[in-house]
């Protein structure tokens, strides 16, 4: 392809939403798109008919802007563009897209306007609506917060539906009949007359034709992949060994770098001794970091036997010496002024003003991400060009972080994304790459993998932040008549939004989430949050502040449940106000006989918890043996509102209820001498093989809107586990891990 086709090539506009307030930034600018970013790198006989859909000589490539860390979200995402494109998931190869603003993700801040996922009222969508307007102009090209299916549904669909049109065009001028006789099937446009050309013959004439802005989409009923489970596209690599992640890259000439940084976090170094380590074998290079070194070495062993040899003098922690003095300063929180009190129904405080039938305190530790790919990324800075291999969550981030640091313009710079083994939101930090990069500029012209130890990625996390619930409740007639619950934690976003130049404004939703939201009708009905002061860094872990805040309110409700003398699975449905939400609970009932005959020694409990939009129940059932609690099966009912690809919703749903059981049952990042304690796997455990339970999940449809699934099965799973232990051994444990209290088999 020419270069003049190239530049006169139209851009593709992905989507449209009238949004109010759009003159804010400029509508037309809101309106304009980004450049397509596959045009810059087309060869001759290429085209790129929409930044989703790339056609060659060799057939069609579907970019899938999204990171994929084992949720499948390449394959659903592919699924979109293929189902209007009219050809299989055999039909295509799919690749990550490059980092570009024009994937950015328009429906990432969302989550942050104060209104329930529940409401649809105007003003609730008109302030949803309105986000779209910054998340255009920030441009972040992110994965996370369940948000890659809702923010693709429409765009990925259009941009599919755009490159058929301008193909049955180009077919329809090519055999001079009317477009509407001719049909998009299986890579090809085929005639009335049963004449058929392939796609990638009319690629070319394609790319000269302008887009549709409004494609005809086709409805459910027409579908034949989405709706469908499909056979993952990454599976047979996968299953082979040949997928690709960053620390499986291999480069000619390359060396091998590891970190070593101050243990207590975001403490200077003020100096260090590497007179041992540069004489060691294969020792090349000492690099220093800021709060740190990384050393560079002919492989990566030596590189962390060198590190290790390392004499250094670190500076004092900027946050409390050990454990108890993080939870002081949480303690201390709850005489601030409140962060958010998003809900605030009736009036709690006569209600409570008797006193109160129940009341008690919750508390959770940090928690580490704990990825089983540790954190590492390759660079090589090579003349003026620098090219970065990593299994990024945010790569528009890493782009521009790599840029600041190089001093080079971003289209000097490539992030090439991989595969990543985990990620949980660790890996929408920048920081493994930022070193990386600044390890390549000290080696210029050499590619250097850096890649960190499995203690250094765990002592140096960005941590889920610990965290304490206070309540109070009366009840009367089998129901809570008052509840009133106080949360407390460090800020997330005051944490995370300075690391990427941007400041943290307003109320920290993260501190409330999943607390405040819950569609169940009290009368009166109070959710405040409390900020305490900056702790350890913190980040963005499996369901961020739904992992804390469905483990106290859904214990809460419990309790209440208890004390009430009610059903905990009845009580909640008769609290419950939301449709879909009372029909998932009803399901996972269904689902686990309750109420029905358990054997000896067997318990049940069951939590509701709605987050990201999706409400999600489950049971979990326990044996109390001997050898200690033995968690037996889990049920679970979710609702996505459409489901696209079932399989692959089970699969996030079960990945999610494990995830969730592990950290309740033995997840504990702890402190002394300002430093993290945890080190490694026999510190921080995992759930293991023989205490997985089984996991049966049911799909449900009734959600007003598409939501993603790769976070909502966390948050039930830690208060479902600790109802059982409680219906098993009348223990009400309010603190995690649940280890500590209890024995599991």
């Amino acid at each position: 392809m020419s270069r003049a086709r190239k530049i006169a090539r139209r851009t593709f506009l992905i989507g449209s939403v009238a949004v109010a307030g759009g003159v804010a930034f400029g509508y037309w600018k809101y309106k304009t798109p980004y450049d397509n970013p596959l045009l810059a790198s087309l060869g001759d006989n290429e085209a790129a008919l929409t930044p989703y859909v790339r056609i060659d000589q060799h057939g069609i490539t579907v970019i899938t802007p999204r990171a994929e860390m084992g949720q499948g979200v390449h394959t659903t995402l592919a699924a979109l563009v293929a189902e209007e494109l009219g050809v299989t998931l055999d039909d295509i190869d799919v690749e990550h897209g490059p980092a570009s603003k024009a994937y950015y993700n328009r429906v990432i801040l969302e989550e942050a306007v104060p209104f329930a996922p529940t409401d649809f009222s105007k003003t609730a969508e008109r302030m949803r609506g309105v986000t779209h307007i910054p998340a255009k102009f920030l441009a972040f090209q992110v994965t996370g917060g369940s948000t890659s299916i809702p923010d693709a549904y429409d765009k990925m669909r259009i941009a599919g539906a755009a490159a058929r049109e301008v193909l049955l065009e180009a077919a329809a001028v090519r055999l001079g009949v009317d477009k509407s006789t001719l049909t998009a099937k299986r890579g090809a446009v085929v005639s009335a007359a049963g004449d058929r050309i392939a796609y990638t013959e009319l690629a070319l004439d394609a790319a000269d034709i302008d887009l549709p802005a409004d494609p005809p989409l086709k409805s459910p009923s027409e579908w034949r992949i989405l709706g469908q489970s499909q056979q993952r596209v990454d599976i047979v690599a996968k299953s082979t060994g040949t997928a690709e992640y960053s620390i499986d890259t291999r480069l000619p000439g390359m060396l091998y770098a590891t970190v070593k940084m101050n243990p207590r976090l975001g403490a200077p170094m003020h100096g260090y001794d590497a007179s041992k380590a540069e004489t060691m074998p294969g020792v090349k290079k000492i690099v220093e970091l800021d709060g740190g070194v990384a050393v560079v070495a002919t492989n990566t062993w030596l590189a962390f036997r060198a590190a290790d040899a390392i004499d250094f003098d670190w500076g004092d922690a900027p946050y409390p010496d050990d454990t108890d003095g993080h939870f002081d300063a949480l303690v201390d929180a709850f005489a601030n002024d409140p962060d958010s009190e998003n809900r605030n129904d009736g009036d709690v405080g006569a209600a409570l003003a008797e006193g109160a039938d129940l009341e008690g305190e919750y508390r959770v530790p940090y928690l580490a991400h704990a990825t089983m790919e540790p954190l590492n990324a390759v660079a090589w800075l090579n003349d003026d060009h620098l090219d970065v291999w990593a299994g990024s969550q945010a790569p528009t981030q890493a782009l521009k972080d790599a840029a600041t640091i190089t001093g080079l313009d971003e289209d000097h710079v490539r992030i090439n994304t991989t595969y990543m083994g985990g990620g949980f939101g660790r890996r929408s930090e920048t920081d493994f790459i930022k070193m990386a990069v600044q390890v390549a500029q000290a080696m210029p012209g050499t590619p250097v993998k850096t890649t960190w130890s499995r203690e250094e990625d765990m002592r140096h996390d960005t941590y889920r932040p610990p965290a304490i619930a206070r309540f109070r409740a009366t009840v009367a007639d089998g129901l809570p008549t008052a509840l009133d619950i106080e949360l407390a934690s460090p800020s997330i976003m005051a944490s995370q939004m300075p690391r990427i130049g941007m400041p943290a404004i307003g109320p920290d939703v993260t501190i409330v989430q999943a607390g405040w939201d819950q569609p169940y009708g009290i009368a009166n009905y109070r959710v405040a949050g409390y900020r305490s002061g900056p702790l350890m860094p913190l980040g963005y872990w499996r369901s961020v502040g739904a992992s804390q805040n469905g483990f106290f309110h859904e214990s809460i409700i419990d309790e209440i449940a208890h004390a009430a003398g009610s059903d905990p699975l009845d009580m909640r449905i008769r609290l419950m106000t939301h449709g879909p939400s009372r029909k998932v609970l009803e399901a996972v009932g269904e689902m686990a006989n309750w109420g029905g005959r358990l054997p000896a020694g067997h318990a049940q409990g069951v939590a509701f918890v709605l987050s990201f939009g999706v409400p999600a129940a489950e049971i979990v059932e326990v044996a109390n043996t001997p050898d200690g609690i033995r968690i037996v099966r889990v049920y679970a009912a979710v609702d996505v509102g459409t489901a696209l690809d079932p399989r692959n919703i089970e699969g996030q749903v079960q990945s999610g209820v494990n995830f969730g059981l592990a950290a309740a049952m033995m997840g504990e990042i702890t402190i002394q001498g300002g430093a993290v304690v945890e080190g490694n796997f026999n510190e921080y455990d995992a759930i293991r093989i023989h205490q997985a339970p089984d996991i049966e999940v049911r799909i449900l449809e009734n959600g007003e809107r598409i939501r993603g699934i790769g976070e909502p099965g966390t948050p039930p799973a830690a208060p479902a586990l600790a109802n059982a232990i409680y219906a098993a051994t009348g223990r009400r444990i309010r603190e995690l891990p649940l280890a500590k209290h209890v024995s599991f088999a």
